[in-house]
């Protein structure tokens, strides 16, 4: 199972490693990929046991839109950092809706999650594909965030893990952990707090949205690994070879 850090300033940074492929014959190696939250709220300490846990050289791939990367730029020293940004439409939508007046329920948000999800496949694959394109450059450590480390890197992380083998069931449960490393705020304008509650957790609706897309667009996960994100049998084989290992 995967590991976290305990940071005090990105809660949900955590190491991929650890997690078995259906097969049960190998383990995703540690301390190669991890999953985060945004990293511009390091603290020092923070910031010291990732030197002392990371081999150098670190790559970091921000998944955030232009304006978050401006605002809480990486806190980690001497990382190389590239940006892959997809923009939070979440929201500016929701905030368009409590705007013009709407009183949203939790049903409401929820379906504009899984439209924000839907849109990771429909306007973000190229993004993704990006990705994909640094893991199999080389197995040097890389993480790759968001600003909560929940939705882009959701995704993110459920496809890499599915590329290298994991089951359904363990991706699943990997996504969901978000929920016990996130403390939920309750606070957005113009929503009450048991419908803000939603934005800052995850729910397996919100991954099967973007699931749902991939099978109506590409008609499965494995053509969408082929065609949408590039990720071919030869792309498998180096994957495997460079982030999995013999139990």
């Amino acid at each position: 199972m995967t590991s976290s850090f305990n940071l005090t300033g990105a809660p949900n940074f955590r190491d991929l490693g650890g997690y078995q492929t259906a097969d049960g014959k190998e383990t995703v190696r540690r301390h190669h990929l991890f999953r985060s939250d945004h990293l511009g709220n390091l603290e020092a300490e923070d910031i010291q046991l990732l030197s002392g846990k990371l081999r150098e050289p670190v790559r970091v791939l921000d998944l955030r839109g232009v304006t978050e990367r401006e605002t809480a730029v990486c806190a980690l020293e001497g990382v190389t950092v590239h940006s892959l940004s997809i923009e939070p439409t979440i929201v500016q939508v929701l905030s368009d809706l409590t705007d013009a007046g709407h009183k949203l329920t939790r049903a409401d948000v929820v379906g504009h999650m899984q439209d924000t999800y839907r849109g990771f496949v429909r306007q973000n694959t190229h993004r993704f594909a990006s990705l994909f394109g640094f893991l199999l450059e080389s197995s040097d450590p890389l993480v790759f965030h968001c600003t909560a480390g929940k939705d882009r890197t959701g995704f993110a992380a459920a496809l890499i893990l599915l590329a290298l083998g994991v089951s359904r069931e363990d991706v699943m449960g990997d996504y969901l952990l978000t929920n016990q490393r996130l403390k939920p705020k309750s606070e957005w304008k113009g929503l009450t707090p048991d419908v803000a509650s939603v934005l800052y957790r995850v729910q397996p609706e919100f991954l099967d949205a973007a699931f749902d897309a991939v099978q109506q667009k590409y008609g499965g996960l494995e053509a969408y690994f082929r065609e949408g994100l590039g990720v071919r049998e030869a792309e498998r084989a180096r994957l495997r070879e460079l982030y999995l290992q013999r139990k």
